[in-house]
Formats: C-alpha cells, structure tokens, sequence
C-alpha cells in the first residue's frame, strides 16, 4: 500500500489541489492500493473557497490533519509514508521547508520526507519569482524534493480549464510512481 500525504497551502491554485484529489480518490477507490491523508495551511480553505467554490473540509474524501496536531502518523519518520505532494505551496512554505523550519505539520511532514529519502513533490504557484524564491527552490531540489512549477501544456490543445489543470497534475502523478490516464501525453492526440 503506497502512502501519500498532500499538503494545501494558501497560494493560489487550489484546483490543482482538487484534481489530485479526483485522481488520487478515483484510485483508491478502484485499486485499493493507496492511503492518502491531507494537511492544509491556515489560508488553504479561504482560497479553496475562492477558487473552487465551498467548504475543503466538506469536499476532501479524505482524513484532513490540523497543521499543530503532531500526533499524525506521518509526523514521522517511522511511520512510513511513502511520499508528499505540496499543491499549490506558497513562497512562504517553500522558504520554510528550504531552510529546514518545521514550525506546522506541513513542514514537518516536509521535513521528514527529505531527511528519510523519500519523495516530495512541490508544487510552486507563484509569479514572477523573485531571487529568493528561486534559490529556495533551488535548495529543496538539491536536497532531493522534486520541484514542479504549475505550468501547464497547451501541445494537447486543451479546451478547458480542467484540461489545463490535468497537465500539470500528470506531470505529478507521473512523479508519485502511479500510472494514471489524466491527460494527453506528447505525440498522443
């Protein structure tokens, strides 16, 4: 069983958070194979309620952990968790989690994958990016995170917008090691 843990933090992008949820719930419940727990920032939910319309904690399928509960089983490096995708992360948790600041059960969970070799994905939602914030990237990358920046393809001549976001999701999946058909690949029509 692959365990995953997605943190949503307040940058804007909160439907690329909706739909590797989609994803990720589509597969757990068809395979069976994957756990999945949520840790939100103190803004997430207001800029959920922005962009995706409603209350996250009424419309995530899954468990969601209060970001000074420690007690959550991924706190931990012993605990097993597989790996952490942070979609969208804001500027201010990719400068934490860089330089090793684990004051939330988001950058500890951070934190912990990073120390444990385990995969951390991040999913950066911002523009233009400033010196800091590329040098911040730039350390979560050479500690190991793998650094996606929500960009999406057009090669696949989306229609809409949730094809868009597919794009970029994909990509993320991809990382996580799960084979999922979300969006056209290069040369598929």
């Amino acid at each position: 069983m692959t365990k995953v843990i997605v943190g949503i933090t307040g940058a804007s992008g909160a439907p690329y958070a909706k739909r590797l949820l989609e994803v990720l719930d589509r597969r757990c419940k068809q395979r069976g194979d994957l756990e999945v727990a949520v840790c939100i920032s103190n803004t997430a939910s207001e800029v959920w309620s922005l962009e995706c319309g409603g209350d996250i904690r009424e419309a995530l399928p899954f468990p969601i952990w209060d970001l000074q509960n420690y007690r959550a089983p991924f706190a931990s490096g012993s605990a097993g968790w597989h790996a952490m995708v942070i979609v969208p992360c804001s500027m201010g948790t990719v400068a934490r989690i860089a330089h090793g600041i684990s004051d939330t059960l988001l950058t500890r969970t951070a934190d912990v994958m990073l120390k444990e070799r385990r995969k951390l994905i991040v999913v950066p939602r911002e523009t233009p990016l400033s010196l800091i914030h590329l040098e911040n990237l730039t350390a979560l990358a050479r500690a190991g995170a793998d650094v996606i920046p929500a960009m999406p393809a057009f090669y696949s001549k989306p229609k809409t917008l949730d094809d868009l976001v597919s794009t970029v999701v994909a990509r993320v999946v991809d990382h996580l090691g799960l084979v999922e058909s979300i969006a056209p690949r290069w040369g598929e029509s």
